[in-house]
């Protein structure tokens, strides 16, 4: 992938969470049960929609192919870390390095677009009630869940073959977990000042415009809800949404501080966290929250579990 002349770099080191031994087998242990019940967990809500025919609606087709998505976001960053825990050498080649950043951040951006149709999908259904059969059709929903994989997996595909021209002459190390673009281009030997302002520009866009028409549809549904009489029906309102919300508020959090505000300054430990909060931490609590806040859903669980 890297043409230049000048580049010599044939696989990087992915640093990762420096410490003794001790440390690092008590980090794969850790990031290994997360990993083990994030795929267990989101894997279930897909089973759980693919079985029970009660869950063959928009809003559960959205969710299960919002697990589905998880689960193979947080394997495209996981896996590689646990296995640099237990490697001396932390090493992944030039095009797998390429190959995660491409993935990472087309399934991260593809997450964000489903959040986005998820608070569309949460509107209609208690703002318009009526209209909401008639509006989200399964053909609907299978066009925008199929909107959301195109364009989040050909957001980055120009960004990422630009980054990838980019000179590497050494030297090969990554303060990083994986391989992200600060720095990727804090690596190379020649300033790229128009890559990274195309990069920041299309994350900041896609970043804001989606966190906008969430916090547009749920300011539309707030708005209806406390119009309802009902305290019991307020309440159920505010639970249906109340999982979603949190997600959003946790997963956009973390994004709007690596990707909208400067964050090439930051201490790389700094980095490290925000970018796990945001691949990890909320792929780790989506099982958590939809199951534990949505009683279809957990009877749903319970007949794929085979509990009683």
């Amino acid at each position: 992938m890297n043409k230049s002349e000048t580049g010599t770099v044939t696989q990087f080191v992915l640093l990762g969470f420096p410490g003794c031994k001790e440390m690092q087998i008590f980090l794969f242990s850790l990031f290994f049960g997360v990993y083990i019940f994030t795929t267990m967990g989101n894997g279930a809500i897909v089973c759980a929609v693919m079985l029970d025919k009660r869950l063959h609606t928009p809003m559960y087709v959205l969710l299960g192919n919002f697990a589905f998505l998880e689960i193979w976001y947080v394997t495209s960053t996981v896996p590689r870390m646990l296995v640099n825990f237990l490697s001396e050498a932390k090493t992944i080649s030039f095009v797998g390095c390429f190959l995660q950043f491409y993935f990472f951040t087309s399934l991260g951006t593809t997450e964000t677009y489903f959040l986005c149709i998820m608070a569309y999908d949460r509107y209609l259904a208690i703002c318009r009630p009526l209209h909401y059969p008639v509006i989200m059709t399964p053909r609907l929903c299978c066009i925008l869940m199929s909107t959301c994989w195109v364009f989040g997996f050909l957001s980055y595909l120009g960004s990422t073959v630009q980054l990838s021209q980019l000179p590497f002459c050494g030297p090969n190390i990554v303060d990083h977990f994986l391989c992200d673009l600060d720095p990727l281009m804090a690596l190379s030997c020649a300033p790229a000042p128009a890559t990274e302002m195309v990069f920041y520009t299309l994350s900041s866009l896609i970043i804001i415009l989606t966190l906008l028409c969430i916090l547009g549809s749920y300011s539309l549904l707030l708005r209806a809800v406390l119009k309802v009489p009902s305290a019991a029906g307020r309440q159920k309102a505010f639970s249906t949404c109340g999982s979603h919300l949190t997600l959003v508020c946790l997963f956009f959090g973390a994004l709007l501080v690596m990707y909208v505000s400067p964050t090439a300054e930051n201490p790389a430990e700094i980095q490290k966290i925000t970018t796990l909060f945001y691949s990890v931490v909320t792929p780790f609590l989506n099982p958590l929250i939809y199951s534990l806040r949505n009683k279809d859903m957990k009877v749903a669980l319970k007949k794929v579990l085979w509990i009683e």
